[in-house]
């Protein structure tokens, strides 16, 4: 069929088969501050979708921790809607959201071919805002 890629395969008897290629998983991994300027809140990086994506999972990391009892709160935005019913958190001494008490949740998992596109910090620790967030985007191409 359209598409199909040819495999080896020992269990057939020519040792060759026709399968569905395999679904690769791609990310966007974006910076959203430098390495050496505490976070703030606002939009921090605009840009457009280079084609339509499916988002599977997202996820955020800090090079130096936040600390205080706010969390460090990430919200992505394709045409100024959000994404995600459940931002993107880090919990404060932690560098990255995949350990957070709360994970982010996906809403709006089809991004459009040349959507724009804009990563939000909502909320900085409240003693140390952290330093160096990258955002993780991670799905397949639609």
């Amino acid at each position: 069929s359209n598409l199909a890629v040819l495999t080896a395969d020992s269990s057939e008897a020519l040792g060759l088969a026709w399968t569905a290629p395999a679904v690769q998983t791609q990310s966007f991994v974006l910076a959203c501050s430098d390495e050496t300027t505490l976070l703030t809140t606002g939009t921090k990086l605009t840009f457009r979708m280079p084609y339509a994506f499916t988002v599977s999972a997202v996820r955020a990391s800090l090079t130096t921790v936040a600390t205080g009892g706010t969390l460090v709160t990430v919200d992505i935005n394709e045409g100024g809607s959000p994404i995600l019913s459940t931002k993107i958190t880090i919990d404060a001494s932690e560098s990255t959201s995949t350990t957070a008490a709360t994970p982010p949740v996906i809403s709006d998992p089809n991004l459009a071919d040349n959507a724009e596109m804009t990563i939000d910090i909502d909320d900085v620790g409240s003693t140390n805002a952290g330093k160096g967030l990258k955002v993780y985007i991670i799905g397949v191409k639609a």
